[in-house]
């Protein structure tokens, strides 16, 4: 009865033991990411001031990166899928050209890990939102940028409708301004001369008249053709052709492995008929 009493009791400390430790490692678990989610700004800012103290101020960059966010966006989904059809190269001269993205590079060195958590390819830190990681691009990476050529993506947005996509709420119509609209047609027609001349060949003739329809025509206070009118072409995933081939190769299996138990019980069921057979064939009649 002691030795009873002794291992219940040797059992309640231990469980007791156990669930204060779970406890523990839960409440540290959940609390300890948190000020470092929601102080992010201002750790970030903190440090961002003693880089600066060190490496000096950054130089003025007039150049959004949201806006050129939204031009390189729009151009990957409504233009370079026709590009890419056409195995069309677009000069370096174009302003559509990658080189002429001021941030191309830190974009590319960005990763969204999972929900709520982006990721900076320079230094492996972590943050919750994406314009914490654009803070800390422009704080502590911005002697990345190439700032000593007039290069902004951004600035070719009123050819290419980029408000029209950065608005993700409806809003109410504006009144069209006639003179922003000829400027914006001006600019967008020059990028098609430029980016496209149709003295250098059918594709490119072919890309330059796609180009005026998919987002120049829409230039105009009287209505008509509206942006992207010739829609988007989705470009064909290599993920997709990797599924494709594993479903494949499971159906494949699946069918020979059918076809090699049918096989076996044929050959089994025959087996054992001969064995019958022989065998009755083997007793004598009394």
């Amino acid at each position: 009865m002691k030795k009873w009493c002794k291992m219940r009791w040797v059992g309640l400390l231990f469980l007791c033991c156990l669930s204060a430790s779970l406890q523990f490692c839960i409440v540290s678990s959940t609390s300890s990411p948190q000020p470092l989610l929601t102080n992010q700004g201002h750790q970030e800012s903190a440090t961002s001031r003693t880089l600066k103290q060190e490496l000096g101020d950054p130089p003025e960059v007039h150049c959004s990166r949201e806006r050129s966010r939204a031009a390189w966006k729009i151009i990957q989904e409504y233009l370079m899928p026709f590009v890419e059809k056409e195995r069309y190269q677009i000069p370096r001269t174009c302003k559509l050209h990658p080189s002429n993205d001021l941030y191309r590079d830190q974009e590319e060195h960005k990763s969204l890990v999972e929900l709520n958590d982006w990721q900076c390819g320079y230094c492996k830190k972590r943050f919750y939102d994406e314009k914490f990681l654009d803070k800390h691009f422009d704080n502590r990476h911005y002697n990345l940028l190439n700032v000593s050529h007039s290069r902004c993506l951004a600035n070719v947005c009123g050819a290419l409708h980029c408000d029209l996509a950065m608005d993700s709420v409806p809003h109410k119509k504006t009144k069209c301004n006639p003179a922003a609209a000829a400027r914006n047609k001006h600019l967008c027609e020059g990028l098609a001369d430029s980016c496209f001349p149709v003295s250098k060949g059918p594709s490119a003739s072919r890309l330059h008249e796609l180009f005026l329809r998919q987002f120049c025509d829409a230039h105009t206070c009287t209505g008509g053709r509206k942006p992207f009118s010739q829609g988007r072409r989705k470009k064909r995933s290599s993920i997709s052709y990797l599924v494709i081939s594993i479903l494949t190769m499971l159906l494949l299996l699946l069918f020979y492995s059918y076809i090699y138990m049918y096989r076996s019980g044929v050959k089994r069921g025959t087996q054992e008929l001969k064995r019958v057979t022989q065998s009755g064939r083997k007793k004598k009649p009394i």
